[in-house]
């Protein structure tokens, strides 16, 4: 009886033995496919040993960032900020040195890593597998956690708006691939630089667009490292420079999206900017957990 009881122990020791010896793979398979590109410190931390981590029922979403043709209502910690800071949303006339904005940029805390794509794929990705992906986390089916992670695949299953292409990256060996087939290899992989994102934060001199075009990889709230990725036409990506009220220096990521038109049309942007769909550009500050692919 005893030794059926070490079962799940061994096995999930076993597991994170394998996560270790195969972390090198994924790194190796970063420095194979793009030797001139940085791989960004944020990343090399996701490639840690490690096994599943709890799914953190208190993280904001990153839902309002990426089903921009839903009606998304604000969860985790983003339920807490004032309307008008929900999603760092602000209009691209905003966009020059001087404004000021309170961001919430969320950073993940349930410690998930990358699973090697060997092991991530041997796990099911799927709703119609959900009874055993609960199982294998050792999860309640009408528990908190259980909602989140089935939220966060069914967002993953749902069709692309008009302009997009979506995918989640279960690996970062498939998050490559997915990115280096819409920009190809010469690219540089870009985060936020920034230490702590809730404060009122001024846009500094220097501010820069990096691309026209980029693929942008959103964490999902996950038991290992998940990465929703998409791609939009008619966005461009900015590199934004700020100064906190509390002396800090901070650089961040925006998109700003040209055509809003497909968007639902009760999409919290456009109840925080005042604006209808398809009117204006509409900007959103990045989470400190979402990766930016650029052309170089």
């Amino acid at each position: 009886m005893e030794f059926l009881h070490t079962l799940p122990v061994l096995a999930f020791l076993s597991l994170v033995v394998v996560v270790s010896h195969a972390s090198q793979s994924s790194e190796g398979y970063w420095k194979l496919v793009l030797p001139h590109t940085s791989m960004p410190k944020a990343v090399k931390d996701l490639l840690r040993p490690g096994g599943p981590s709890p799914v953190d029922v208190s993280a904001a979403s990153c839902g309002i960032h990426v089903h921009f043709d839903k009606f998304s209502e604000p969860s985790g910690e983003d339920a807490q900020v004032d309307d008008s800071n929900i999603g760092n949303f602000f209009l691209e006339t905003n966009l020059h040195p001087g404004s000021k904005m309170k961001l919430h940029l969320a950073t993940p805390t349930n410690g998930a890593v990358f699973f090697p794509r060997q092991v991530a794929e041997s796990i099911p990705f799927s709703s119609s597998n959900l009874p055993e992906i609960l199982n294998r986390f050792s999860l309640k089916e009408k528990s908190a956690e259980a909602e989140i992670i089935k939220n966060e695949i069914e967002g993953c299953e749902e069709p692309a708006m008009e302009g997009e292409a979506r995918y989640c990256a279960t690996s970062l060996e498939s998050l490559i691939d997915f990115g280096t087939s819409k920009l190809g290899r010469n690219v540089n992989v870009l985060m936020n630089e920034v230490k702590s994102g809730n404060q009122v934060y001024e846009f500094g001199v220097g501010m820069k667009k990096v691309a026209d075009k980029s693929v942008v990889c959103h964490q999902l709230n996950y038991p290992y490292a998940v990465f929703y990725c998409h791609t939009f036409t008619k966005t461009r990506t900015y590199m934004i420079p700020l100064v906190g009220a509390d002396g800090s220096k901070a650089k961040a990521m925006a998109a700003c999206h040209s055509d809003t038109s497909a968007w639902h049309p009760k999409h919290v942007a456009f109840k925080v900017l005042n604006v209808k769909p398809g009117t204006v550009p509409i900007c959103h500050f990045l989470h400190n957990n979402a990766m930016v692919w650029i052309p170089k």
